[in-house]
């Protein structure tokens, strides 16, 4: 694919007593995987509006958005190309309603790398595992 344009994409890495919610689609999307729930922003959406819509209508809950964790573009097939955002969010409230997943779980950070990602979250999985590295050594 040559110079692609790159469909923002927004991926919520949520907290909650020290761990961090992942979920797996009902339906596979490049493979049936684990992924950071979130989805594509919408015309006249700021990307931290996108990423709460689409928790709620994903998985039922509200959740404030954090910091930017990352930001990288990547290349899915010769047709599609995503420039993915992935925030620190905290879980607010709601009960969780699976609607696009079939299982979500809440892992410690450094047991993440037990689970199976597509490539783009893969790469949030590398960022996590850096900041939490680092905030170990300044401790």
């Amino acid at each position: 694919m040559t110079d692609p344009d790159y469909l923002p994409v927004t991926a919520a890495v949520i907290e909650r007593d020290g761990r961090i919610l992942i979920a797996r689609r009902k339906h596979p999307f490049m493979g049936h995987g684990w992924e950071f729930p979130g989805g594509k922003l919408e015309e006249n959406e700021t990307l931290e509006e996108c990423l709460k819509r689409e928790i709620r209508e994903e998985l039922g809950i509200d959740i404030t958005v954090g910091t930017l964790i990352s930001s990288r573009k990547h290349v899915l097939n010769c047709q599609s190309a995503i420039m993915l955002y992935a925030y620190h969010a905290e879980y607010v409230s709601g009960e969780m309603v699976l609607n696009d997943h079939d299982e979500v779980a809440w892992v410690a950070p450094a047991d993440l790398n037990a689970y199976s990602f597509p490539d783009p979250d893969w790469q949030i999985v590398k960022d996590i595992l850096k900041i939490t590295d680092e905030k170990k050594r300044t401790v």
